[in-house]
């Protein structure tokens, strides 16, 4: 008989369950008060229940668990010195969705030499959210492999849905079951529709294909989540954070029923791929809140210990520690004065609103 099925499979290993995962890694009751504390927090702000910004924080990617834990610490203190004004999460990002091929990511290649050994990549990843919740810091991530999240979205209290899979059914249906609040991000040639559309279908009950906690395949089914917001992060024709940009957003999002209030990514194409060009974007949404912006829950800014990017090379100790392999990233002290700076001008209208 012609065989008719794996033509083009050489190999398949099996996966560690999210069972054995949790059981080796399991959810502490401080990380999990961490995290429902800040999804609430969150939710607040979504609401414009809580007047302060939400930041999103961190590094494009992590690569080195031990320069995430120390820049982990280094923001920990920066959450607690700004905490009046902001709400700082740190973006811990394990899956990188590429536009044609390179390096997938710490739960796919942990080890960054081609070995895909995912289920290092999964404990890896699982015990570095715990370390940063233990430390008081919440976390965020984008998710892309519809299976991660039985292994990881219990510490995660933010996530994104991105350009490349806003309009993916699958990435809908399994937003509509997490439990936490996501931002879904406008498509990459700029358009705000199809992130829009996300919103409504990821509110919505769905039935679908997944796996439960013990890893089996199963029909999911879930409620829908009512968490979902809006992400502005530019496009091929330019960015879209400027007044005009963010009130047109707000009116289409209107017009449609949805929550009309929007976080802002300050990299990608709103910076035009120039890292430096972040701290251009967040004066400006700074200025936008002064003058009394109501539709801007919050920002994203990538991030790291040291400034830049650098390519992987083929001798890893070569690797310059704390600094990005994906985009490049504004360095830790440029940030804290970043920060700290949007802090300082958003101050006098949290005074007001409290009044």
């Amino acid at each position: 008989m012609h065989k008719t099925q794996d033509l083009h499979v050489v190999e398949t290993r099996p996966l560690a369950s999210p069972a054995l995962i949790h059981h080796e890694l399991p959810l502490t009751e401080t990380a999990a008060a961490l995290v429902t504390k800040t999804r609430d927090r969150i939710r607040n702000i979504l609401y414009n229940e809580d007047q302060r910004l939400l930041v999103i924080v961190g590094p494009c990617s992590v690569h080195d668990v031990d320069a995430a834990l120390e820049y982990g610490q280094k923001l920990t203190a920066l959450r607690a010195e700004l905490s009046g004004s902001l709400e700082i999460v740190m973006r811990v990002y394990f899956e990188k969705p590429r536009t044609n091929v390179g390096w997938k990511g710490l739960i796919n290649d942990p080890h960054l030499d081609g070995s895909y050994d995912i289920n290092t990549g999964l404990r890896l990843a699982r015990r570095l959210l715990l370390d940063l919740a233990h430390m008081g810091l919440p976390a965020a991530t984008e998710l892309l492999d519809p299976i991660t999240p039985q292994y990881i979205a219990d510490v995660i209290a933010w996530t994104a849905i991105g350009a490349r899979t806003t309009e993916s059914q699958t990435h809908r249906e399994m937003a509509s079951g997490l439990s936490m609040p996501i931002g879904f991000k406008n498509n990459t040639d700029g358009s705000l529709l199809a992130a829009m559309n996300a919103m409504v279908a990821a509110s919505r009950p769905h039935h679908f294909l997944g796996i439960n906690h013990h890893g089996l395949a199963s029909i999911v089914t879930t409620t829908g989540n009512p968490d979902g917001h809006l992400v502005l992060r530019g496009g091929k024709h330019g960015p879209n954070y400027d007044e005009a940009s963010v009130q047109q957003a707000a009116a289409e999002l209107s017009g449609l029923g949805l929550n009309p209030r929007m976080m802002v990514d300050c990299s990608h194409a709103n910076s035009q791929k120039d890292h430096n060009q972040q701290i251009v974007v967040l004066d400006n949404i700074a200025q936008q809140m002064v003058s009394g912006a109501r539709h801007i829950l919050g920002v994203m800014v990538e991030s790291h210990l040291v400034e830049g990017k650098q390519p992987i090379p083929d001798d890893l100790t070569q690797l310059k520690y704390g600094q990005s392999i994906t985009d490049a990233c504004v360095n830790f002290d440029k940030t804290a004065e970043m920060l700290r700076k949007l802090a300082t001008a958003i101050a006098p209208s949290l005074q007001t609103a409290a009044k």
